[in-house]
């Protein structure tokens, strides 16, 4: 194990009854870096996360942390925050959070403290004495999060961490999980939402159906999947967009269209046509969003088989 590995993952597999949920699944997480499991709905990432923080037992394979076989002892490790939030309804959020800190091992004085300077970034000094029954789902998340962080753990781990915040607050999350690997924190989170995690993630692990089908640093993949996608903004009748060649529209609005080139398609041929039918503002031969590579990973019919499933 390399001496920077926070997280080690080998040939994991976990089944409950005949649905193999988690398949030979290896990867490995660096210290002080961000690493984002990411993949569908139902592809395994939940059951890898429990798998990880001792919560399910293994089938197959092993996990370490910092070197150490996962146990009650590296539970103690990391700050995790699971996708089904847990916080006690009848509870006043400033009282619940100086329980779960506790529970964490800082003293009262050190909880209060903590605690209000984290309700003071996410603007909620306010709630201090809500009942947690009384929080919306997005408030609720940010005290949950709060509850995740306040202990000061050197590993964090996030299942959807986003889901349920708006886009104001879901970029104040992205600004402090980046901040906490400036600090030098490990970060392990899930999402199926692979747009939120471009500017964040140093590493990434794409599941489908149980199985890793892509891992490595994501400047890196997205480099050796090359300048495929074409960025075009004009204004006009956009119908010749539907008889364009060897390509595939990802997102198209009136004035707007992403187009992956397929088969060794010209970029200059699309401009061309794009010239004679509408006025071009915008013409940008780009590397693929991470869901166009996760698309041309696992093939359209494959994804298109499970949503029909």
């Amino acid at each position: 194990m390399n001496s920077d590995t926070t997280i080690e993952v080998e040939h994991l597999s976990k089944s409950f009854g005949n649905t193999k949920a988690v398949q030979d699944v290896s990867f490995s997480v660096q210290k002080g870096r961000i690493f984002g499991l990411l993949g569908p709905n139902g592809a395994g990432k939940t059951t890898t996360i429990r798998m990880i923080n001792y919560i399910m037992p293994v089938d197959e394979g092993k996990i370490s942390i910092t070197g150490l076989p996962v146990s009650p002892r590296t539970q103690k490790l990391i700050g995790y925050m699971p996708e089904e939030r847990g916080l006690y309804k009848k509870m006043k959020v400033g009282e619940q959070l100086i329980y779960l800190a506790q529970l964490k091992g800082l003293n009262v004085k050190e909880a209060k403290e903590k605690i209000r300077y984290w309700l003071g970034r996410f603007s909620a000094l306010d709630w201090h004495q809500k009942s947690v029954g009384e929080l919306s789902k997005g408030m609720s998340q940010k005290i949950q999060f709060i509850a995740t962080i306040v202990h000061d753990p050197d590993i964090y781990i996030f299942d959807e961490p986003f889901s349920g915040l708006d886009p104001i607050n879901s970029e104040l999350l992205k600004e402090i999980i980046i901040e906490l690997r400036e600090q030098g924190k490990t970060i392990l989170f899930s999402t199926h939402r692979m747009e939120q995690v471009e500017q964040m993630c140093d590493d990434i692990c794409l599941f489908n159906n149980g199985k890793v089908v892509l891992t490595g640093n994501l400047r890196e993949i997205k480099k050796d999947f090359g300048k495929n996608t074409v960025l075009l903004e004009f204004h006009g009748d956009g119908s010749f967009i539907d008889d364009l060649e060897n390509v595939r529209i990802n997102n198209r609005s009136t004035n707007f269209a992403e187009i992956r080139l397929l088969d060794s398609q010209n970029p200059q041929d699309i401009l061309k046509t794009a010239i004679k039918h509408a006025e071009i503002h915008k013409f940008q031969l780009v590397e693929p969003s991470l869901n166009e590579i996760f698309i041309s990973t696992v093939g359209e019919d494959n994804i298109k088989l499970q949503e029909e499933a």
